[in-house]
C-alpha cells in the first residue's frame, strides 16, 4: 500500500491550501499580511499562472526611514504599515482586495486587524467586520507611552501628506 507524500509546505504547517485556493477563486487580489519577529509585512497580491505577482508591498522596516524608533512589531506599526500598503495600492491602481493572513490564529484587537484598519483607512475596500478592530488607543500607541503617540502622529501625518 503506498501512502500519498502531501506537498512539504503542507507538511511542515506553513500553507493551508484549501483556504489559498478559496482565495485565489475570488479573482480579486489578496492582502497578505505576515508577522516575523522582527517586523510586519504587507503585500497585495495578484494571482497569475506563471506566479504570484507583487503589486504593492509595505514594511514595519520602511517606517525607521520615516523617523519610527520604537519596536517595527506591535500595534502602532501594524497599523501605519497598513496605511503605507494602502497608498501604494492605490497608486498601483488596485482599490480592493481580500484579506489573507495565512496560518495566523485571527485574535481581534491583535496587529494582524490592526494592519486591516490600516489598509482599510487608507482607501483600500477589503471585506471585514469591525469588531476585529484593536481599540484606538492601541492603534495609537497610548498603551504604551506618551513617545509612541508623538511618533504616530508625525509618521501618520507623512503618509498622509504623501498621498497628495
Amino acid at each position: 500500500m503506498s501512502r500519498r507524500m502531501h506537498f512539504s509546505r503542507r507538511r511542515q504547517g506553513i500553507t493551508n491550501y484549501r483556504k489559498r485556493l478559496a482565495l485565489l477563486k475570488s479573482g480579486i487580489p489578496r492582502a497578505v499580511v505576515r508577522l516575523t519577529n522582527s517586523c510586519i509585512n504587507i503585500q497585495i497580491i495578484e494571482f497569475d499562472t506563471q506566479g504570484d505577482k507583487i503589486v504593492a508591498h509595505a514594511s514595519s522596516k520602511e517606517l525607521v526611514d520615516m523617523g519610527w524608533k520604537n519596536s517595527k512589531k506591535n500595534v502602532p506599526a501594524s497599523y501605519l504599515s497598513g496605511r503605507l500598503a494602502a497608498k501604494r495600492t492605490l497608486k498601483a491602481g488596485i482599490s480592493s482586495a481580500v484579506l489573507d493572513i495565512g496560518r495566523v490564529t485571527p485574535t481581534s484587537g491583535g496587529r494582524v486587524f490592526a494592519a486591516l484598519k490600516g489598509l482599510v483607512d487608507g482607501g483600500v475596500k477589503i471585506p471585514h467586520s469591525e469588531k476585529l478592530y484593536p481599540h484606538e488607543e492601541r492603534i495609537s500607541g497610548s498603551h504604551i507611552s506618551d513617545k509612541v503617540v508623538k511618533d504616530f502622529n508625525k509618521i501618520s501625518k507623512k503618509i498622509g501628506s504623501d498621498a497628495k
